[in-house]
This record gives C-alpha cells, sequence and structure tokens, in this order.
C-alpha cells in the first residue's frame, strides 16, 4: 500500500481543519488569524501609575483571483481587527510616541479591503482600496518585532497627519503604484484619502468606529519613494530609502492667528489661522552588520529612519529611530530574535515658541516642551510555531515633549519621565 495522500483521512497526522485549509489553499484561498495580547505596566513616572491589559485579534483573507477566478495577476486581501481593552499611553502615561502599537480605542472593525494587479511579469504592480501606508512606506522589517507604535508608522507622520495618517487602527481608500526598475532598484508612489475619519471634536477613533466610511472626498495625501538595495544582504534587509510626502488639506499654525499675534494673546481671536497644505521628507537605511554561522539570512542588522516637516504647522518637526536587531544567535533557539531601539521626536519651534507666550501672558511658570524620546528593550521567544512570548521594557523621556502634568495643579512640573514593563504574547494560525 503506498503512503497516504496529504489530506487522507487515513493519514492520523492531518486534522480534518488542515485538510480543508490546504483544499482553500488549492483554491487560492487563505485564512489568517494573529491574536496578540499584552499586559503593560507604568510603574514609575508619567501622568499616575497603573497596569492595562489590551488585545487585537486579527483576522484576515487572502485570495489569489487567478486561481480562482482565472482573473491573472490579481490577489484580493482584507482583514478585520476585534480590539478590546486599555491603553497605557492614554491612561497612565501621557506621551506621543504610544508605548504600543496595538493601543486603540476598543472596536470591531473593517481595516484593510483592496484588490492588487501585478503587471509586466511582475515589475509593476497597482493596488487600489482600504489600505494602510505602514506595510510599504517608510518602513522596515528590522522594526516588525518592536513593540512601540512609532517603531512601526514613525512618530512624526503618526502626530502630523489628519486621523494620524493611514495606519493601524485606520486605513484609508487609496491607489498604490510599484515599479521594479532594475534588480536593486525599486519605485513607489501612492495617493490615499487625506483623512480616515469626518471632521469635529474628539477621538477620530469614534468618528470612524467601524472602518466603514470609505472617505474619498477629502483633500488628498500624496507619498513616493525610491529603495535602492544594497545587494549584499543575504536575505537581511540591505538598502537606502528616501521619499517625500504632501498633504493638500488645511492646517491650524502651532502659534499664531489670522492676524499674526498669539494664539494664547488675550487681544487676539484665540482661533490658529490656516495653512494652506504640509510636507514631509524622510529617509531609511538598513544595513547587516553581521551574519549568523547558523543561518546566513540571520544575524545583527541596523536600520536609522529621519523624518522631518514645516515647524509652523506641525507640532513635531523632526523624528529619528535606530534600532538593533539580533537574531540566529542561538542554535537551540533559531528563531528567537532580541531589540534594542530608540525613538526621538522634536516638538516644533512653533509649538515652543507657543508655550513660551503662555507663560508670558498666564504669569505661569509652565513647562516648555522640547522633546520626546524613548527607549526600547525586548526579547521575543518563540515557544512553538506559532506561539510567541515577548518581554518588553520601555524608558519614555519627556512624555508629550514634557507637557505640563494634568494632575499637578500649580500646573508647573511636567509630566514625569516613565519606566514601563510588559509581557506580549502573540498567537498566530
Amino acid at each position: 500500500m503506498g503512503a497516504p495522500v496529504a489530506g487522507n483521512a487515513a493519514d492520523p497526522a492531518v486534522t480534518p481543519a488542515a485538510d480543508h485549509r490546504q483544499t482553500l489553499a488549492d483554491w487560492g484561498v487563505q485564512f489568517s488569524a494573529t491574536y496578540i495580547g499584552e499586559t503593560l505596566a507604568d510603574v514609575s513616572g508619567g501622568m499616575r501609575r497603573g497596569a492595562i491589559y489590551a488585545g487585537r485579534l486579527d483576522l484576515g483573507t487572502t485570495i489569489d483571483l487567478d486561481r480562482l477566478l482565472g482573473w491573472r495577476g490579481a490577489t484580493f486581501h482584507a482583514n478585520m481587527f476585534q480590539i478590546h481593552g486599555n491603553g497605557l499611553s492614554r491612561n497612565y502615561v501621557g506621551n506621543l510616541l504610544l508605548v504600543s502599537g496595538i493601543e486603540s480605542l476598543p472596536a470591531t472593525r473593517l481595516y484593510e479591503a483592496w484588490i492588487e494587479q501585478s503587471l509586466l511579469g511582475g515589475a509593476l504592480s497597482i493596488k487600489a482600496g482600504q489600505q494602510s501606508a505602514d506595510t510599504e512606506f517608510i518602513d522596515s522589517r528590522y522594526l516588525d518585532m518592536f513593540v512601540n507604535a512609532a517603531l512601526g508608522w514613525p512618530g512624526l507622520t503618526g502626530a502630523v497627519l489628519p486621523s494620524g495618517g493611514p495606519s493601524p487602527p485606520l486605513a484609508v481608500p487609496g491607489i498604490r503604484i510599484k515599479a521594479q526598475l532594475g534588480d536593486n532598484l525599486t519605485a513607489s508612489v501612492a495617493v490615499f484619502d487625506g483623512d480616515a475619519a469626518p471632521p469635529g471634536p474628539g477621538d477620530p477613533q469614534i468618528r470612524n468606529p467601524n472602518g466603514l466610511l470609505f472617505r474619498v472626498h477629502d483633500p488628498a495625501w500624496l507619498i513616493g519613494q525610491v529603495k535602492y538595495g544594497f545587494g549584499n544582504g543575504n536575505g537581511m534587509p540591505s538598502g537606502l530609502t528616501a521619499g517625500a510626502w504632501y498633504h493638500f488639506g488645511e492646517f491650524d499654525s502651532q502659534r499664531f492667528t489670522a492676524q499674526g499675534v498669539s494664539i494664547v494673546d488675550p487681544a487676539g481671536s484665540g482661533l490658529p489661522a490656516r495653512l494652506r497644505g504640509d510636507q514631509g521628507v524622510f529617509a531609511v537605511i538598513e544595513q547587516p552588520l553581521a551574519h549568523s554561522a547558523a543561518d546566513p539570512a540571520k544575524g545583527t542588522g541596523f536600520v536609522a529612519r529621519v523624518l522631518a516637516s514645516p515647524s509652523d504647522r506641525n507640532l513635531v518637526s523632526f523624528y529619528v529611530d535606530a534600532a538593533l536587531l539580533f537574531t540566529g544567535f542561538s542554535r537551540s533557539r533559531p528563531d528567537d530574535k532580541f531589540g534594542v531601539a530608540i525613538s526621538y521626536a522634536r516638538i516644533s519651534d512653533a509649538a515652543r515658541g507657543l508655550d513660551r507666550d503662555l507663560r508670558r501672558w498666564s504669569g505661569v511658570a509652565s513647562p516648555i516642551r522640547d522633546f520626546e524620546a524613548v527607549i526600547e528593550l525586548t526579547y521575543l521567544a518563540q515557544i512553538t510555531g506559532n506561539f510567541a512570548l515577548q518581554p518588553v521594557i520601555e524608558y519614555v523621556m519627556h512624555p508629550a515633549g514634557g507637557a505640563t502634568d494634568p494632575f499637578d495643579p500649580a500646573g508647573t512640573r511636567r509630566i514625569r519621565d516613565a519606566l514601563v514593563l510588559g509581557i506580549r504574547t502573540t498567537l498566530s494560525y
């Protein structure tokens, strides 16, 4: 008798679920499920000490439309989030560069839903639909394991773009074009709707509670980048990316009214001037520093990102982060990872000027914001093929740029530097 065919009931190693999953894969349909759960605690500093539990379930499907429908070169993808729990930054630390990339208001929401068409033998691809920017622009695989949100979608774009820009948990409709210009050269450009939520007060996640608004009439956000790969990474990211973005909407002045006086001047209107358009430039460098003897595709990698934007209309005008990622350092635990990273966001000159104006007009020696920085150390232990355990330490310097502590009745004390300890678990299927 021959060996059982994969998926055959005669094979005790094949479960019915695995059998059905293989059948769907043969049709070009793949399903995924990832649950991230984390307990984080502010053990010192911040606005107040405390701990939270937060979780995010990500359910997704990717469909090869060629296999399923005969639509050559086309792929469909969609996923949704079920988010629950509290946010440590929102409720305890009070910082800009959120402690966790999954920190969001509790909700069940559609995230992405797009179709990608590959052309010219894969040299050109066009993606259209509701999508995010953080996985293709200003990104690096060296940063994927880190917990702090700013090490995913950079702290500058997250702070200055309407609704934080197209990044978790809010994607927006858009079109992305990507071209392979040479063996080591790739160019990408995308235009997105410029705001995931309608105008109004309060959190944009409340104004777009389920990700179903599909907004297309807001002033657009345009981003483009060129990436040159050094070609010596042996599977580890290695290259230089440079790019720029432009938003066609209007933005509040960080310091002045339309009449040219300070927003906090009692003789003025108190309403910020509206400034047309916003822009920024960025660069990313990725470089392997050493390859693992056990696996040449692993080793020690370095990444740094730099972003800058105008001071007059942005709370953050300069941002930089850097990280070292260590993989393949243990033959007995080949999939474990260790990383250390630092991120720095400079409060713009205009926002700092407003703080000085407030001191002048109020007579209170309130803090003048300057910067926020976060150091993160984390270790990811891959316990099984689909379960990982990840302790993390973050030290937050000058939360909210060194803003006034909301619990200080005198209004003269900064939010204190915070020490955050936590553990993240990731279960995938």
